[in-house]
């Protein structure tokens, strides 16, 4: 069996060879956070995959977010450590079922998360990130109607934030939906001075009691420029890697969830399907590849194109 060191080392050598470029979601493994020329969220790393001059886009992250990069760049191979890596959102919002749901509100624009297919992407009005999703919403007219996927507690708190009523699919995001209040609320009286950071695709009760919400990049930046000195960080266990190399001095806890496991908190699994291992077979190998239609593909960029527009 292979040292980290052995695929660490073979991926710098291949990298090189066939001007590829490593971009990786902040709920990466370690290892492969370390490796990445970029490690971003959704919106950053959307940017990431239209500027690089690689022949080739390795994408550390899920299948939906290789998809974009795809979308995005149809002149370039683009590549996936591990085809399996999913997302429930993405992967409980399937294009039939959608489809006729939108059948129901013909009067309604769509407004989707960048967590979907691009089947999904290609049936929208508008695609959105967390970090860009209020501009987006309230560039559309206040009297037009608007219908949101998949996730129903970020299309609820942007119904909050913005003043709209947007009819929203019943999605939900297995990870955020992971934290326990109690459990939160606990550890808080533990560390009273710690300020809860969250993210919005998280119930309502866990963003009620959260002094920041934001998106992964915005929850960063919060805990980075804040003069406190603990954070308690409601989102995938994988963002505090980059958040102790930035602010090695603070105390940052991960919030609690429901399961009473090793770590108490919550852990993408999709997320986690890739390894440092399957990122160098992938980049050996070019395989799996992501392929698009070009009927398909073209469908679904004109929404992301808005989004980055207004972006």
């Amino acid at each position: 069996m292979n040292t980290p060191e052995f695929y660490i080392s073979e991926i710098q050598k291949l990298r090189k060879e066939k001007n590829a470029v490593i971009l990786a979601h902040y709920y990466q493994d370690e290892a492969i956070q370390d490796i990445a020329d970029f490690v971003g969220d959704s919106l950053e790393l959307a940017r990431k995959a239209i500027e690089t001059e690689a022949d080739i886009i390795v994408f550390a992250g899920v299948s939906f977010m290789a998809e974009t990069a795809k979308i995005l760049n149809p002149n370039k191979k683009v590549v996936l450590p591990d085809l399996s890596a999913g997302c429930s959102l993405a992967d409980n919002c399937v294009a039939e079922d959608f489809a006729k749901f939108k059948e129901r509100y013909p009067d309604h624009k769509v407004v989707t998360y960048i967590n979907t297919s691009a089947e999904i992407k290609a049936m929208s009005d508008y695609v959105c990130t967390s970090s860009n999703a209020v501009k987006v919403i309230n560039s559309i007219p206040a009297d037009q109607k608007i219908l949101f996927a998949p996730d129903k507690n970020l299309g609820a708190y942007l119904n909050k934030q913005t003043g709209r009523n947007m009819v929203l699919w019943d999605g939900s995001c297995i990870v955020h939906e992971a934290f326990s209040l109690e459990k939160l609320i606990e550890l808080h009286l533990e560390y009273p001075e710690a300020k809860i950071v969250a993210h919005p695709e998280s119930e309502d009760p866990i963003l009620r009691v959260a002094h920041s919400i934001g998106s992964t990049s915005q929850m960063m930046n919060y805990i980075v420029n804040s003069p406190s000195d603990t954070f308690i960080v409601a989102t995938e266990v994988g963002i505090l890697h980059q958040l102790k190399k930035k602010i090695p001095n603070k105390t940052l806890i991960p919030a609690p969830s429901h399961e009473d496991n090793t770590c108490a908190c919550s852990e993408c699994a999709f997320m986690k399907v890739n390894t440092i291992e399957k990122l160098y077979l992938c980049l050996r190998d070019e395989l799996p590849e992501i392929t698009i239609d070009e009927t398909l593909r073209k469908k679904a960029l004109l929404p992301i194109e808005k989004m980055l527009a207004l972006s």
